[in-house]
Formats: C-alpha cells, sequence, structure tokens
C-alpha cells in the first residue's frame, strides 16, 4: 500500500480497476509461458510468476521500497503495486501487479524487448504473425529505427536510466529489457477517423432499419469516482503525464510525430548458478567477444546503457 502511495495510486481507484469488470487477457506470453493479463481499464497488468520470482521479489523488496523513497517514485522500473496467491483446487498460483507501460488510451502500434545484446535477438516468424509483434534489438537495428526525443529530455531521461540501472547492478540483477512502445499520432489519427466514418454509416443503416443499439459500456451511478471516467479531454497524441508516467513525446522538429512508451520490465532475475553457467555456454558457443545477453550485472548494466544511450536522439 506504501508503494502504491508513492507511486501516487489511489487505492479505491486501485480496487475498482482490479474488481469493476474481469481483467482482459493478453496475446503477449511472459519468459517460461507466464500469462499476462490487462486490468478492464488497461491501467495495471496482472502477471502470473513463479515461486522463484516470488522468492527474489522478497529479497529485494526492502531495498525496492528505500530506492523508491530516495527517487520520489520517479523511476523507469516496474512499479510493483500488488503481490498475490491464489489457490483453486488445491494449485497455488502467484500473482504481481504493476503499472502498465503503454497507455490506457493512446493505441501502440510497434513495440521493441531491447536488452542491448545482438546475439539471437531477433523476433521469432510466429511472433512476427501475431497482431502487435515483439521485437528485439536486432530487429530495430536493422530497421534503422531511433528515439527522437530531444537533448534535453534524452538527458533526464539517461539519468534516469543510469540510477536506475546501477542499483540493479548493485542487487546483483540481470536479463531485464527495456521495454518500448511506439504510438504513431497521424497514423491514430487516420484510424480514429476510418472508425468514425464507419460508425456514420452503421447509423445511417441502423435509422433505416430502426434498430439502435445501446451501448454496452453504462457506468453504475454508484461506481466510484475513478480518474479515468472523468470527462478529459485530449489532442491527438496528448496524455495525462500523471496516469502515463513512463510517456514522452519526440521532439517538435522529428520527422514523424511520435509518442514513446519506455520502462525497464523483467527484473527478478538474479545472477545466479544458472545464469553463470549460461554465461559459459555462450562464450563457448559465440567467442568471448561476442554481445551475449548472459554476462555478469556490472557488464550487462554497463552494455545497456550504452546501447540506449546510442538509439535516443
Amino acid at each position: 500500500r506504501n508503494l502504491r502511495e508513492r507511486f501516487g495510486i489511489d487505492d479505491q481507484d486501485y480496487q475498482y480497476s482490479l474488481t469493476r469488470s474481469a481483467p482482459l487477457n493478453s496475446d503477449s506470453q511472459g519468459r517460461f509461458g507466464y500469462r499476462f493479463l490487462t486490468s478492464f481499464d488497461r491501467r495495471f497488468i496482472i502477471k502470473t510468476i513463479s515461486s522463484e520470482d516470488v522468492a527474489e521479489m522478497h529479497n529485494i523488496l526492502k531495498k525496492y521500497h528505500q530506492f523508491i523513497v530516495e527517487c520520489h517514485g520517479t523511476t523507469l522500473l516496474p512499479q510493483f503495486l500488488g503481490m498475490y496467491r491464489l489457490t483453486v483446487d488445491g494449485v497455488e498460483t502467484y500473482m504481481i501487479v504493476t503499472r502498465n507501460v503503454f497507455s490506457h488510451r493512446l493505441t501502440v502500434h510497434r513495440k521493441y524487448d531491447l536488452k542491448g545484446s545482438t546475439v539471437s535477438r531477433e523476433a521469432s516468424d510466429k511472433e512476427k504473425a501475431k497482431d502487435l509483434p515483439t521485437f528485439k534489438d536486432n530487429d530495430f537495428l536493422n530497421e534503422g529505427q531511433r528515439l527522437h526525443i530531444g537533448d534535453e529530455n534524452k538527458k533526464i531521461f539517461v539519468e534516469k536510466l543510469k540510477r536506475d540501472v546501477e542499483f540493479l547492478a548493485l542487487l546483483k540483477i540481470m536479463d531485464y529489457s527495456l521495454l518500448v512502445g511506439i504510438h504513431d499520432v497521424d497514423r491514430a489519427e487516420q484510424e480514429e477517423m476510418d472508425v468514425e466514418d464507419r460508425a456514420e454509416e452503421e447509423d445511417l443503416e441502423n435509422d433505416v432499419t430502426g434498430t439502435n443499439p445501446i451501448g454496452s459500456y453504462g457506468t453504475p451511478p454508484d461506481s466510484p469516482g475513478n480518474l479515468l471516467n472523468a470527462p478529459r479531454f485530449f489532442g491527438p497524441g496528448e496524455f495525462d503525464p500523471t496516469v502515463d508516467v513512463y510517456a514522452m513525446k519526440s521532439h517538435d522538429n522529428a520527422s514523424r510525430k511520435e509518442v514513446y512508451f519506455m520502462a525497464i520490465i523483467d527484473i527478478l532475475t538474479p545472477y545466479d548458478t544458472k545464469k553463470k553457467a549460461a554465461h559459459a555456454a555462450k562464450t563457448v558457443k559465440h567467442g568471448a567477444g561476442a554481445e551475449i545477453s548472459t554476462v555478469n550485472p556490472e557488464q550487462y548494466s554497463k552494455r545497456f546503457i550504452e546501447f540506449m544511450q546510442n538509439i535516443i536522439s
């Protein structure tokens, strides 16, 4: 609860988001087949985790809390808001709730999972067939993609990134990624116009046939004053920075008007015996100088920061 407070999340809003309607299934699967769900209003992510993840969470929680207090909740790290155990027919499932990196309102048109490593870092054909595939480092580089946020925002972002990543290295954590979502403002405007055109055509048809479907999003009169139900009007590519805390606009001179959502994810992997063994095996396979993802936490953090600095302008 104290963490939720630090992240500016009202307890009543939090409960409303998680219990008002059933969460939505996500097409993205976590590593090792863990499930991802999104709260019905898309503000929170509910993810199933392993008992090892739970142990690691308990391991880092005290230091994580202290870090969040010191940085006043301003971080690119996952915002851990709750951890739960669900027992059904004797089977235990552990779940963690975090703030959604992406917007509840602005569509993400392209997304990347970046580690700063180039060995085996391409999206599979199966992944590419999805509606919104998660592309990886080599895909990003091969497309000549860059994140145009301007010098001032880059300075602020890199300072935040360095502080977060140094904290993770201190905890001997690695294998995390920078999740990047890109909202294309012009494309979103065009999509909205297309939807409105189709809706107008349907209205005309309904007038002719005499059927007028009633909207299914009625809100009960006694529902709590959820922030998202308040009538806030935003222009194209506009967002509320208190809700979309990971969002950043492209700078004014960028060739495309975009909104970027950027956050560090998957921070529950300690550099343990399994990682050391994987590093040894990959070094034998790819050579000592190869950009493999299982290096030690200090090397990992240094390479991670360098890569991110190079792709931002």
